[in-house]
């Protein structure tokens, strides 16, 4: 059975009450909800996880070699600064989508630059929630490429 895994960023357990009007009013539960039941119609083992903590996001990240076929990632604000999480998933070549509720392209100039767009499979931003339900199709996609979904 194929494997994702859900990381969830710095601040992201706020959702739902942290500045609804850029992030939304889905709480972080939802979204988790919402790829659960994807998951099971799909038939692809899913594991979700919140940190706001860089060295636990990594930890977790490592952990994943040899049993995930594909991550949904949120690096929150770590998208603009950390050179640890770009590096280890450079390092462990798990087939990554970075999502992010807000297009960070329309916001301020500092949120424009991603260090993890560049060692992802992709980058969706700005649709809200939907942006994780994309990115769960898209690596469905990409499991089928690689023969990993059950008929």
């Amino acid at each position: 059975m194929a494997k994702i895994l859900v990381l969830h960023g710095p601040n992201l357990n706020l959702l739902g009450t942290r500045e609804p009007e850029v992030y939304g009013r889905t709480t972080l539960p939802q979204i988790n909800r919402d790829l659960s039941l994807l998951a099971d119609r799909f038939g692809v083992e899913l594991e979700c996880f919140q940190s706001n903590h860089e060295g636990e996001l990594i930890d977790r990240l490592q952990a994943a070699v040899g049993n995930t076929d594909g991550i949904i990632f949120n690096p929150a604000a770590y998208t603009h600064t950390s050179i640890a999480i770009r590096d280890c998933l450079s390092a462990i070549q798990i087939p990554t989508i970075e999502v992010h509720l807000s297009n960070i392209h329309a916001r301020e100039e500092f949120r424009h630059r991603s260090m993890i767009a560049p060692v992802a499979m992709g980058q969706i931003s700005g649709l809200g929630a939907l942006g994780y339900t994309l990115a769960f199709h898209a690596l469905l996609e990409d499991f089928a490429k690689r023969g990993l979904l059950s008929e």
